[in-house]
């Protein structure tokens, strides 16, 4: 399967964006979807996930009631909707798919699939 995330941007803190991936192939609704995000020297890190069929969702403490993982299989994209925007969100945000992960899987490393990534900045 092939990624493709969007809708990344410039925002106030407070502010809202919602993010996309698109994916492609066939077999997109059996794959676990999650995003991912790495701010500059850091390592990147596990935002939140979504089970195949989108009945489980999981999400980091940091993000957690700010941040909605969404999923349409039928137009083969998952969505990151993130409101209360702060600046330590300020990162590039990566979807990425897996077809044997759960979703409280946050170790990169068990992803097989990975977008390109999209910039989002937080201004103070």
């Amino acid at each position: 399967v092939q990624l493709q995330a969007s809708g990344g941007g410039l925002v106030q803190a407070g502010g809202s964006l919602r993010l996309s991936c698109a994916a492609s192939g066939r077999t997109f609704s059996s794959y676990a979807m999650a995003w991912f995000r790495q701010a500059p020297g850091k390592e990147r890190e596990f935002v939140a996930a979504i089970s195949w069929r989108g009945g489980s969702t999981y999400y980091a403490d940091s993000v957690k009631g700010r941040f909605t993982i969404s999923r349409d299989n039928a137009k083969n994209t998952v969505y990151l909707q993130m409101n209360s925007l702060k600046p330590e969100d300020t990162a590039v945000y990566y979807c990425a798919a897996d077809r044997i992960v759960v979703v409280t899987t946050t170790d990169p490393d068990e992803y097989d699939y990975w977008g390109q990534g999209t910039l989002v900045t937080v201004s103070s």
